[in-house]
């Protein structure tokens, strides 16, 4: 079995990371009480996932696994972006920051075209890291729904027939659909290829 120190304290991140990598033989160990919070000063989700993976593994000496993960809304010429978690404000909640996108869409007509996209980064001690990345396409409700899931979910809507939003996914189904899983799914490809 393949064994990772986990870097988020996000605890839905943390359980959706595990229920979909537990099965495919890869475990995730929790973030280590005390451990530093790193800034994510980089611009890029690829640049915040390395910095979080890096740090951890530099602390703790193990492999340790980070992922960031931005929502990218056409209209709004990609924005929240890089900076979905902190789009109302440094101490934003999920429901605050829906509020703000809803209300910055309120005028713009549908679809309104957006994309999930979550980077997966892996660092080791010896100073290797690397990447991957999952998208998922849809487009922003007018309002919420559903209530599973956390963060944008009660506003992405699946592209399609589906028009579901995340939140009235089952565990399961988002499990197998999101953008969390399919870059958890490429890093899983990444690591059997190495």
């Amino acid at each position: 079995m393949v064994r990772f120190v986990l870097a988020t304290a996000n605890v839905h991140k943390g359980n959706e990371m595990r229920a979909i990598l537990g099965p495919l033989g890869i475990e995730l160990g929790d973030r280590p009480h005390g451990a530093a919070e790193v800034d994510e000063t980089e611009d890029t989700l690829e640049g915040n996932a390395l910095l979080k993976a890096r740090a951890l593994s530099q602390t703790t000496g193990l492999a340790a696994i980070a992922d960031d993960t931005g929502l990218f809304v056409d209209a709004l010429g990609g924005q929240p972006g890089v900076r979905s978690a902190r789009y109302a404000g440094e101490r934003a909640s999920y429901e605050d920051n829906v509020v703000k996108l809803l209300a910055e869409l309120a005028q713009t007509p549908e679809p309104r075209t957006a994309r999930f996209r979550t980077v997966i980064a892996v660092a080791y001690p010896e100073g290797e890291s690397f990447s991957v990345a999952g998208e998922l396409e849809g487009t922003i409700a007018v309002s919420a729904r559903g209530a599973g899931g956390f963060g944008y979910d009660p506003v992405f809507e699946l592209r399609g027939v589906d028009r579901r939003t995340l939140a009235e996914l089952s565990e399961n189904e988002k499990n197998v659909v999101s953008h969390r899983a399919r870059a958890l799914r490429a890093l899983v490809e990444e690591l059997a290829s190495r």
